[in-house]
């Protein structure tokens, strides 16, 4: 009878465990797309610090290639997630909210003061009054330039559209190809569309766009393609870019074959000790001097799936990456800027002219596929780099956006 006893209540103590959740305690699993080699390498250390801190907690830290992530979070959020994922602020995030798949972690909002370390990035985090989530780092967008070829080829830098066209001309006309580029996975594209809509149009219009309020058709949208065919039209993109990805793109210029790329900062990340003093940062040239300069600096995150299993712990990982000494930390591998405001961005020349461009920008977007609806992104991404390869077939393109934009916005 006692022997029964013992296991009766033996198996009493594994259901209850069982129950409360305590068998998985202490594991935290976190999947995260930071797969080059800056990023890799600043999130291994991050997580060493966070375990030394946590001696209790073990982290399986799981790393996937990025284009395929994009794909397989949905599938895992629905399933059987992790308990912490790596993604992006602004829509991307609130596609994922509005489905019930985020947990809301306003509590570690309040608990660590960030609405006030966090001010400006708060909106990007906020969806329905709650936060979603705590972004890491952000970064600007701009045009990374060799600047021996500028100077070989005395060619000043532009700040006009009228400047950048001649510089494009004079650099195709000396056999160097103006702007790399690789449009294989698309988002390259829609970092070009961004800026083209933002300098033709405005921020006001072209949030719009996003949020599905203006047609394709729209005349004022074909003037973008109209001002990106003086580009794309002479040639100045590097050939065959749809076969590239954007890391394949980046030796034309890095070995003087090109000598521009539109690019976000997380490029400086992989110049070489050879190419850094060849490289030079500025940003994207006025069109219309009546348009105020706006930016794009996408925000990257991290949240807790709503089925997550060892929330507790995930959360405990929020508040370690929120506090400004592993902002700091994180964003000195990355070369990028810190989203807390007490964490200070490394002193290098392009986070400097970073910090100073988008402190005097007069708003900013976190990038195409992240401000408006996944499937209109989708499209959306796909018809810019059709229309840089077959720039002739515009109007047939801007046509079938426009059907994808009424059937996803249900107009």
């Amino acid at each position: 009878m006692r022997t029964l006893a013992k296991k009766s209540f033996g198996v009493l103590c594994s259901l209850f465990l069982l129950l409360s959740g305590s068998v998985n305690a202490g594991e935290l699993v976190i999947n995260s797309d930071a797969s080059d080699p800056a990023p890799k390498k600043a999130w291994a250390e991050v997580i060493a610090k966070f375990e030394e801190a946590n001696p209790d907690i073990t982290v399986k830290y799981n790393l996937y290639d990025h284009e395929a992530y994009k794909t397989t979070i949905r599938n895992w959020l629905v399933t059987s997630p992790p308990d912490v994922v790596f993604w992006y602020a602004g829509n991307r995030m609130k596609t994922f909210v509005d489905r019930g798949l985020f947990e809301d972690v306003s509590d570690i909002w309040s608990a660590n003061n960030m609405a006030e370390d966090f001010s400006s990035a708060m909106p990007a985090m906020t969806a329905n009054g709650k936060q979603y989530g705590v972004p890491y780092t952000y970064y600007q967008w701009g045009m990374y330039y060799r600047k021996d070829l500028f100077e070989k080829y005395d060619i000043a830098v532009p700040k006009t559209w009228d400047e950048f066209v001649a510089a494009s001309k004079t650099l195709k006309d000396n056999g160097v190809t103006p702007f790399t580029i690789g449009t294989k996975y698309l988002w390259t594209a829609a970092g070009w569309f961004d800026y083209m809509n933002m300098r033709v149009n405005g921020l006001d219009f072209h949030i719009d766009l996003m949020d599905g309020k203006v047609p394709y058709t729209d005349p004022r949208v074909k003037a973008v393609f109209t001002k990106w065919d003086e580009l794309v039209k002479p040639g100045y993109f590097l050939d065959n870019h749809a076969s590239y990805s954007w890391q394949e793109a980046q030796p034309f210029l890095f070995n003087g074959e090109a000598a521009m790329y539109l690019m976000g900062n997380f490029l400086a990340a992989n110049f070489t000790d050879e190419v850094r003093p060849k490289m030079g940062f500025f940003q994207f040239p006025v069109i219309d001097p009546s348009v105020p300069n706006v930016e794009d600096a996408p925000m990257d995150t991290i949240h807790i799936p709503a089925k997550a299993k060892n929330k507790e712990d995930a959360r405990k990982f929020l508040a370690f990456v929120a506090q400004p000494e592993i902002q700091t930390m994180i964003n000195e591998s990355l070369l990028q800027i810190p989203t807390n405001n007490k964490a200070k961005p490394k002193d290098d020349e392009y986070l400097n002219a970073g910090v100073l461009m988008l402190s005097e920008a007069a708003g900013t977007a976190q990038f195409y596929d992240r401000d408006t609806d996944p499937s209109m992104a989708k499209e959306g991404m796909k018809g810019f780099q059709q229309y840089m390869v077959h720039p002739d077939r515009i109007d047939k393109i801007l046509k079938k956006l426009e059907k994808t934009r009424q059937r996803t916005f249900k107009e």
